[in-house]
């Protein structure tokens, strides 16, 4: 399922296999939170070499509600709804939903409240209430046909308490061992095996606190799950990257299992953590980025033409950003990135991208997007060490 080398200075780089094929790690999977990551079409997803994507279960159970979706999977040849109803044919990973679901919570404590039980909580369309347990968050990620699927935790900020803190770890590994029998449950239900079963990932929490984080991943372990994700933020509250907490949190997770850095996000967060033992990132900044005309563009003259090279020790300053809406690229005729291929690069210029954005076209989204993606995947190979 998951082949690994160590890499001499840190950091992996292997195989993970899912029933939809085999995925490169490190890989990053860009966020089509409802089934869609907005402004693309799956071909230009395709065209920037994004091979996984990840949707959320809290938002596609509200709308367009797993009935739909189960509909859109009598009515194709596809037997997997989810794939089906967005037109992806590639692997999918669904979050559970619960960090949604908390940050909703905790930002409006009229809108639900978290028990033993699970999540209870208002629709944020229709006021509408309901339940997610964790035998409800599984059986929901089944229904949808996703290929990777997340336990149901209970995330915290870090800036909790020590004692709320210690209360999430033991509702996030009682939770765990709930979520691993419906999902024992509904593979038997469905006939499925190894070939054909979606991944299982726990989550680690634990906030700011290495015991506790060691002691959820012992936990997990012992529950046993075929990857494990980093819950919570990986910065603190200055915005300081969290390096030996999340150090700690790789070495205690299984050597031989994928482990997942859920959120993490941008292209020097990333290069980091993988330095550090992660496999799998998700995020929304690049394509949000993009849509807003921040574009990643790679230092020069550091990476050459042929292979991108800074796998392990990883230069802060391998990219920078630009945002395409100052005024300076008003009468910039050149490429956004004379060294990237994407198709933003390859047939237009800055002043062009520049207008675009001016005057509000929504081509202006999709092309900054897609430059974003594509820098994104090609960081992927660098770090695997490939050629591009």
């Amino acid at each position: 399922m998951f082949e690994k080398t160590v890499l001499p200075g840190g950091g992996r780089i292997g195989k993970l296999t899912t029933r939809r094929g085999v995925l490169a790690t490190p890989f990053f999977m860009p966020d089509a939170t409802r089934a869609s990551v907005r402004g693309l079409s799956t071909s230009d997803i395709r065209e920037t070499g994004v091979e996984a994507l990840v949707v959320n279960t809290y938002h596609l159970y509200l709308q367009p509600g797993t009935e739909l979706i189960q509909k859109t999977r009598k009515e194709s040849a596809d037997p997997e709804g989810v794939h089906a109803f967005m037109g992806w044919d590639g692997p999918l990973l669904s979050d559970s939903g619960g960090y949604q679901i908390y940050s909703l919570i905790h930002k409006h404590a009229d809108m639900g409240r978290i028990t033993d039980e699970g999540a209870e909580f208002r629709s944020v369309l229709d006021g509408s209430r309901h339940l997610i347990t964790p035998e409800r968050a599984i059986a929901i990620q089944f229904d949808l046909g996703t290929d990777m699927i997340v336990c149901l935790d209970d995330p915290r900020p870090n800036d909790a308490s020590r004692e709320e803190i210690v209360k999430a770890v033991d509702r996030t590994l009682r939770w765990a061992e709930r979520c691993r029998a419906e999902y024992d449950r509904q593979c038997e239900a469905r006939g499925f095996g190894d070939a054909t079963r979606p991944l299982l990932f726990g989550v680690v929490q634990g906030g700011m606190h290495v015991d506790e984080r060691r002691r959820c991943a012992a936990g997990l372990a012992a529950i046993g799950f075929d990857g494990y994700g980093f819950g919570g933020r990986h910065v603190d509250e200055e915005g300081n990257f969290l390096a030996d907490i999340l150090a700690a949190t790789a070495a205690a997770i299984p050597e031989n299992s994928p482990r997942f850095a859920l959120g993490i996000g941008t292209p020097s967060d990333i290069a980091r953590c993988h330095a550090l033992g992660w496999d799998m990132f998700d995020c929304v900044i690049p394509t949000r980025e993009g849509r807003h005309g921040r574009l990643f563009l790679w230092a020069k003259p550091q990476i050459p033409n042929s292979k991108l090279q800074f796998p392990n020790q990883v230069d802060p300053d391998f990219y920078r950003t630009i945002n395409i809406q100052n005024e300076q690229f008003k009468e910039d005729f050149s490429p956004v990135d004379p060294i990237c291929d994407c198709e933003l690069c390859r047939q237009y210029t800055r002043a062009y991208l520049k207008h675009l954005f001016k005057v509000a076209d929504p081509l202006a989204g999709r092309l900054a997007s897609m430059h974003n993606l594509r820098f994104y995947m090609r960081l992927m190979k660098a770090l695997r060490g490939e050629e591009d």
